[in-house]
């Protein structure tokens, strides 16, 4: 396998990874106090130091409501941080016939989820807050540096690491009889293991491909699991998953004000990423009822 750096490695994709990876001498798992993405000359030393052939960045800011109020960090993770990534990437390249490969994982909340139907990669990105904004120009700088990169847009990432949905939800139907969960928000849940296995299809690919196969690699793709549901039906689920008696109520957004817009549809077209990589992705449905899931928790 390719000499890869994960950043962000200890978030849910990152914890997947290291899960589906294992640990070997080609592999480096990193969070923020082993590299400082946001620090230019500590990502060319890192990347030097160790021949690296593959970033693969899970590092983000994501803390939506927040970044409205903080959008210069946010910036700096989301936007500033993949620049940097980008241009260490491409310039990795001295004395190899490529630059380094950047994987870089993005949000659905690049769209304002206004439409009504699933949204391709050459749909019209309008985040509609911060969070959106700063991932987009995230998305951008790579883009706009040349270096070889697979930019993924996700949604609604669970997992058993980390703090998500679905162990809040859990958490919840332990503690009450009842929860309201809004259910005019529509999109796909997205388990972080399938992900995972994702971003190593495409690194597989990657690695397998000749000059011209890597170019046509390259850019933005879309992967959540199959199928389409509210946070009402989710939330639904997963009760019924922990045979818990709680009932859940649905209910409009507006009784959950946020500082920040969330996208009311925000499904993603898997097309892409399905034809490129020659993966079968599963219904949201299926990870989240597999008791290897339940028993991590």
């Amino acid at each position: 396998m390719a000499r890869i750096v994960v950043t962000g490695s200890k978030g849910q994709l990152g914890s997947e990874l290291r899960e589906l990876w294992g640990e070997a001498d080609s592999i480096f798992y990193t969070d923020v106090n082993e590299l400082d993405i946001t620090d230019k000359k500590s990502v060319e030393k890192f990347v030097k130091d160790n021949n690296i052939e593959v970033i693969v960045n899970c590092a983000a800011y994501t803390a939506v409501d927040k970044a409205e109020d903080d959008e210069l960090t946010a910036s700096l993770v989301n936007e500033r941080a993949p620049e940097i990534l980008a241009g260490v990437a491409k310039a990795a390249g001295a004395g190899r016939e490529r630059g380094a490969l950047l994987v870089h994982v993005s949000t659905d909340y690049v769209f304002d989820g206004k439409g009504c139907r699933p949204y391709t990669e050459s749909d019209t990105p309008a985040p509609a807050g911060a969070y959106g904004r700063t991932k987009l120009g995230g998305e951008q700088a790579i883009l706009n540096s040349g270096c070889d990169a697979i930019i993924i847009r996700t949604s609604w990432l669970y997992s058993a690491y980390g703090a998500n949905f679905v162990k809040t939800i859990a958490r919840l139907a332990s503690e009450r009889e009842s929860l309201n969960v809004v259910f005019d928000q529509t999109g796909t849940p997205t388990f972080a293991g399938d992900l995972a296995r994702a971003i190593d299809s495409a690194v597989k690919k990657w690695e397998t491909a000749t000059g011209e196969e890597k170019d046509s690699l390259k850019g933005l793709y879309h992967f959540s699991n199959e199928g389409v549901c509210s946070w009402y039906d989710f939330a639904l689920e997963i009760v019924r998953q922990r045979g818990s008696s709680c009932r859940v109520n649905p209910v409009t957004s507006d009784l959950f004000p946020t500082k920040a817009v969330r996208p009311a549809f925000s499904v993603l077209d898997k097309t892409k990423i399905k034809r490129n990589f020659g993966i079968e992705i599963r219904h949201w449905l299926e990870p989240l009822r597999e008791s290897s899931f339940w028993e991590k928790l």
